[in-house]
C-alpha cells in the first residue's frame, strides 16, 4: 500500500443546515415556477407545510435569502422576489455568515466611538432627530413590523450626531454590509423591543451628555444583536 505521508487530506466535510436546504427548495421552485421581480412566495404557513418544515426553519430560510438580496420581506405584503436566481444559493448564505463576524467587529468599533462623541457633539436638531428614529421604530413594531427602517434612522442619526464625518464616510461604506446583519438580527423572535429598548439607553445617554454611558451602551446593543442565527453553530 503507497504511503500517504505528506499528501494534503481531503477538505472537512461541511453539514448543510436545513434552513440552507430550505432556501435552495425556495429558489429551485421560484426558478422552475417562472416567479419574476415582484411576485409573492405563497403565505409562510402554506409554504412550510409544503416544504414539510416548521415555520422558525421556514423563516430562517427566507431571512438567509432575503440578506443575500433574492426576496424582500415586507410587512402586510409577504414575501417578495427581488432577484430571482438559478444560483446555487448556499454558497452566497455561507459568504453572508463567514463574513458577519468581521462586520460586527467593524461596527463595534466604529459605532462605540460615533455614540461618545454624539454625547458631547449632538444639537437639539440631532436629539429630535434621534427621537424621530425611535418613535418610527416603535411604532412599525407595536404594528407588527420588524423595526427595520426605524433602527436604520435611528443609527444614521446617531451617526450625524457625532458630527465626525470621517467616520460617517466609513459607515456609509460599510453600509449595505450592516443592513445585512440588521435584516438577519431584526428577524429573530422578541429581538425588535429589545433592540429598541437598548437604542433607548443608547439615546438617553447621548441625551445626558454621557459619553462614556453612551458607548457602554451602544457596546452592549452591539453584541445584543450579534448574536444571530446564521453565525450559530446550532443553527
Amino acid at each position: 500500500m503507497a504511503a500517504t505521508t505528506g499528501r494534503p487530506l481531503p477538505p472537512k466535510v461541511t453539514r448543510t443546515r436545513l434552513y440552507e436546504q430550505v432556501a435552495e427548495q425556495i429558489t429551485a421552485w421560484a426558478a422552475e415556477s417562472g416567479l419574476q421581480v415582484g411576485d409573492r412566495l405563497p403565505p409562510e404557513r402554506e409554504l412550510a407545510v409544503q416544504l414539510g418544515v416548521s415555520r422558525a426553519t421556514l423563516s430562517q430560510a427566507l431571512v438567509a435569502l432575503e440578506v443575500v438580496g433574492v426576496v424582500a420581506v415586507r410587512h402586510g405584503d409577504g414575501t417578495v422576489l427581488v432577484r430571482p436566481t438559478t444560483a446555487i444559493i448556499t454558497q452566497a448564505i455561507r459568504d453572508h455568515a463567514d463574513r458577519l463576524p468581521e462586520i460586527i467587529e467593524t461596527r463595534d468599533a466604529l459605532e462605540t466611538k460615533l455614540a461618545a462623541l454624539a454625547a458631547v457633539r449632538r444639537t437639539d436638531a440631532d436629539l429630535v432627530a434621534i427621537e424621530a428614529a425611535l418613535t418610527d421604530m416603535e411604532t412599525d413594531i407595536a404594528a407588527g413590523g420588524r423595526g427595520v427602517e426605524g433602527d436604520e434612522r435611528f443609527h444614521a442619526a446617531v451617526t450625524a450626531a457625532s458630527h465626525s464625518a470621517l467616520l460617517a464616510r466609513l459607515m456609509l461604506e460599510i453600509g449595505p454590509l450592516v443592513r445585512e446583519t440588521r435584516l438577519e438580527s431584526l428577524s429573530q423572535p422578541e429581538r425588535p423591543r429589545s433592540s429598541l429598548a437598548g437604542h433607548r439607553r443608547i439615546a438617553d445617554a447621548i441625551a445626558a451628555g454621557d459619553a462614556a454611558g453612551a458607548a457602554q451602551a451602544m457596546h452592549e446593543h452591539i453584541g445584543l444583536v450579534s448574536d444571530v442565527a446564521l453565525i450559530r453553530d446550532d443553527a
